[in-house]
């Protein structure tokens, strides 16, 4: 049985939802079924900071909180802002949360909470070396943690692929848009890892988002020097990462 010690808290900011649950630290589990709020409209710092309070109120949890944001994030204050309000840039995020919710918080990046769950409790098993995370989805979000420590804000979705911003060509978006077999997309997504091979050198490369559940069909189409893994914390990733990282007291 888990101790108070042993828990921290996690909460997953999206584009149309918020979750959150309290985290089994121990086991890199949640402890209890998560709760989700839409993300309310508009979706200012103030408006889904008071969600996330609603979020915490819920578990009757008074303690420090780590909380994911797609967006880049700096020591708390967020850079850019991929589908909500464009009122988050620039903003001391990490502080009006502080605020609205009355309790501690760390704010990271999306990819970078499951690039450390993932390392942590996940598919990379405490795999020493650099690990990177891509996530392949709507965009694609990266994490590039090396010997167990996250570089934060790493945005490799961006890279330069073809004349064109990678993740316009090579995210599961672009699959799906572009209706693209599974052969194709490969050819695409190795031109990509390539490019980051060339790059950093990765140990091992997690790939993450929904179409990791699809790893079987269309890995063997992707050539890569380096071994390359499906993520398995999946939804609970972030929430999972976030939670360890308040927990450790890092701030980003």
């Amino acid at each position: 049985m888990s101790t108070k010690h042993d828990l921290g808290f996690g909460i997953d900011i999206g584009g149309s939802g918020i979750k959150g649950a309290p985290v089994d630290l121990q086991k890199g589990k949640l402890a209890e079924d998560r709760v989700r709020i839409p993300t309310p409209q508009p979706s200012t710092p103030e408006a889904v900071a008071e969600t996330v309070r609603q979020i915490l109120d819920e578990f009757g949890w008074t303690g420090p909180f780590g909380c994911t944001f797609p967006a880049v994030v700096q020591h708390g204050v967020t850079r850019t802002a991929a589908n909500v309000d464009p009122s988050w840039i620039d903003r001391d995020a990490a502080g009006v949360l502080r605020k609205v919710t009355g309790r501690d918080a760390l704010l990271v990046n999306d990819a970078d909470a499951a690039g450390v769950a993932e390392v942590e409790f996940g598919a990379a098993g405490r795999r020493s070396g650099v690990v990177l995370l891509a996530t392949l989805g709507t965009g694609i979000g990266s994490a590039l943690i090396v010997d167990g420590h996250l570089v934060p804000n790493t945005e490799l979705g961006h890279l330069e692929l073809d004349g064109h911003d990678a993740e316009t060509r090579a995210a599961d978006s672009a699959r799906e848009r572009e209706d693209l077999g599974w052969p194709e997309w490969g050819e695409r997504l190795t031109r990509y890892f390539t490019h980051v091979e060339n790059l950093l050198w990765p140990d091992l490369i997690v790939v993450g988002g929904g179409v990791s559940k699809k790893f079987a069909k269309w890995s063997p189409y992707v050539k890569t020097r380096t071994r390359m893994i499906p993520a398995t914390l999946l939804n609970e990733a972030g929430i999972i990462g976030a939670a360890l990282l308040a927990h450790r007291g890092e701030r980003r």
